[in-house]
């Protein structure tokens, strides 16, 4: 017995050996990232270095039911250039990623979303994916150190440079190096090396950090963030232009009843509008600078109504003729970046309003300032009051009970309350128990699909592009829905702009949001826009534009019938406003309404109409100059010339040119 016993403990032993072996065989090395979103752990991010020399990468996380999955095969030759490349799996929307790269003796074919083709290829560029894992950033990083001008080619077009590379002596005196890259998008990438290899890449709230350096992840992000604003502070000084005296001559000003004033003189006294006169011919003023207007419009500068503001954002809003924004949700350090913006140390918009989120704890949280019960929620209000807030944004995960008690907490405090529906609840409950106004048009579209949609997930999106082509803007409940929205002065903030890119756009094809500008961007960014939005598979393409549709004719309907409604974007800065303004010309609203929209009737909103939104004699000079006329042709709002800010003016060509994007013209 005790023979069999030996033998069987030996076969054991020899099988485990075995299978140990397999594994050492098949990799020889992992190595761990935690990615973190928003300050919470949300995914991981896993390099496998197999025996053969070729790598596998898997990369996920999580963003209330949003979020990659991704795994991806690559092979590089001896000179660390990819040749082979294989990535399956979803991105952020959950549609179905599948990307290929191949490249071998002297040609290259590829599959990915734009284009399925093939070229020469030498093995001396590196194709640079669509969606997939960091693994090529880190790639690109050590392929820029070895380089000797600092410079990679792309394929199979496009080229990056190594703007900066710094080394760093941690607090615990470990030396490691930040590489600061140009030419993948319009901000500078950065990554963090360590022996030749990746310990971070730390972008706005998604930071992915090597495990045995989670410790210092804040750290990083810290001294990172000095670096970036030594670069911003270096681009304000370059492109920012101290008026004393000009004067607009002969220029076509839009008035805040929405007419055109024809051949006028504008004269701005540093930050104040002077005089605004008929054009005589000559000018009286020697000491002005004269700028010709002539066959163009001065506007006010713009309002965008939804915006979440960082340090690298504001360089897009005075491009494109944004001088003034809300800020609907951000960290509680919004008024350090807002005072920089405001001594133009980092260029970037008035922001006219600050506003808090609260989110309730859950598997979907928006991560940022969540509480688990109404005492914590109460506290945060309070907070944001002793921060001078003026507004509170509720979030999906907040429990409907709560709701009635946080907005009477904040109307107490002169707050107003406004945000997403929370799961179970619909728009008509939220706004009879203290909602002020409501974001996103889906929001008010899940007014008519029932309470027990849980619209912390995905389903807040999908059910409206399947079913909202069903909204019959004619019947009882939706006219009383309306009814209500108008007799308690509800503000609708529509992002219309958003759910086009989201219902219509189709993989491979330019979103229809993005298709104007596309080709003027960094060509990494350009990608983005050919991923196609939420999965549609088949009749879905048709069933959701038909819901799309439903959606501008409600916006129309909204407006012919009084209800206040702001443009904002929620997203992409200046681009995506002018599209916005676009899209509710194009749902009906006359362009001379709408641009009023985006000036005096956003700064009556919020309440800076005194001295911004309308051009007229005393108030502040926050400008524009428009090749064109958006009252004609809305779409002329694209073609912004200059901006003035605070007594500065901005060429829209200098800003563009800062982050690699091309001008109009």
């Amino acid at each position: 017995m005790k023979n069999y016993l030996f033998v069987a403990l030996l076969c054991i032993v020899f099988i485990s050996c075995s299978e140990s072996q397999k594994t050492d065989n098949k990799s020889t090395e992992k190595i761990k990232y935690d990615v973190v979103f928003r300050e919470n752990i949300a995914g991981k991010y896993e390099k496998t270095i197999l025996s053969d020399g070729s790598l596998q990468y898997t990369y996920n996380y999580t963003d209330r039911g949003r979020g990659p999955e991704i795994t991806e095969d690559i092979v590089l030759n001896d000179q660390n250039y990819i040749i082979s490349e294989s990535i399956t799996g979803v991105n952020y929307l959950k549609d179905s990623i599948n990307e290929s790269f191949k490249g071998s003796s002297g040609s290259a074919w590829w599959s990915n979303p734009m284009s399925k083709d093939e070229a020469d290829f030498e093995g001396d560029k590196l194709y640079f994916r669509h969606d997939g894992s960091p693994a090529v950033y880190e790639i690109l990083a050590q392929l820029l150190v070895k380089s000797e001008n600092k410079k990679i080619n792309l394929y199979p077009k496009g080229e990056v440079e190594l703007i900066n590379e710094y080394s760093i002596t941690l607090s615990d005196g470990t030396i490691v190096d930040l590489l600061m890259i140009k030419g993948l998008e319009m901000n500078p990438r950065y990554i963090w090396l360590k022996d030749n290899e990746m310990i971070a890449s730390i972008s706005g709230n998604l930071h992915i950090v090597r495990k045995d350096f989670i410790a210092f992840r804040k750290e990083l992000q810290s001294l990172q963030s000095n670096y970036e604003n030594e670069y911003l502070f270096h681009i304000s000084k370059e492109v920012s232009n101290n008026i004393d005296k000009i004067i607009i001559k002969n220029v076509n000003v839009f008035s805040k009843d929405g007419s055109i004033l024809k051949n006028q003189d504008v004269l701005v006294d540093g930050t104040i509008i002077k005089s605004i006169k008929p054009s005589m011919g000559k000018v009286l003023n020697g000491t002005a600078q004269v700028i010709d207007g002539s066959g163009k419009t001065l506007l006010p500068g713009m309002f965008d109504m939804h915006t979440h503001n960082t340090k690298f954002r504001g360089l897009l809003h005075l491009a494109g003729g944004v001088t003034s924004v809300r800020d609907l949700a951000n960290n509680k350090q919004l008024k350090e970046l807002s005072a920089q913006f405001d001594k133009n140390e980092i260029i970037g918009p008035n922001i006219v309003t600050f506003c808090g989120i609260i989110d309730g704890s859950g598997p979907f949280a928006n991560q940022r300032n969540v509480v688990d019960n109404l005492e914590e929620g109460l506290a945060e209000i309070q907070s944001y009051k002793d921060l001078d807030y003026d507004q509170i944004k509720l979030y999906s995960s907040i429990r409907p009970e709560w709701v009635k008690p946080l907005a009477d907490k904040a109307h107490e405090l002169n707050m107003r309350v406004s945000g997403h529906i929370p799961a179970y609840m619909t728009a008509s409950q939220a706004i009879n128990q203290g909602y002020n106004e409501i974001q996103h048009m889906n929001m008010l579209f899940l007014n008519f699909m029932s309470d027990t949609i849980d619209t912390r997930t995905p389903l807040r999106f999908t059910m409206v592009a399947n079913y909202g082509r069903d909204i019959d803007l004619k019947s009882k409940e939706y006219l009383e829905f309306v009814s209500l929205l108008k007799s308690k002065d509800i503000l609708v903030d529509a992002t219309m702009s958003i759910f086009e890119n989201m219902f219509l756009s189709q993989k491979g094809q330019p979103s229809p949001t993005y298709n104007k500008i596309i080709s003027r961007l960094p060509l990494i960014e350009q990608r983005a826009f050919y991923s196609g939005g939420l999965p549609k598979p088949g009749k879905k393409v048709e069933i959701f534009k038909e819901s799309y549709d439903n959606m501008l004719n409600a916006l129309y309907d909204m407006y012919q019938r009084g209800v206040s409604i702001v443009p904002g974007t929620d997203g992409l800065p200046g681009f995506l406003y002018h599209r916005e303004l676009e899209l509710y010309v194009k749902a009906g609203i006359p362009a001379a309404e709408v641009l009023k929209m985006a000036t005096i009737n956003s700064a009556n909103i919020t309440g800076v109409s005194d001295s911004l939104g309308s051009i007229e004699e005393g108030k502040k000079a926050d400008l524009i100059l428009v090749d064109g006329n958006p009252v004609d042709n809305i779409s002329d709002i694209r073609k912004v010339e200059w901006t003035i800010k605070g007594g500065n003016l901005y060429l829209a060509e200098d800003l563009y040119n800062k982050m690699g994007i091309k001008h109009f013209k």
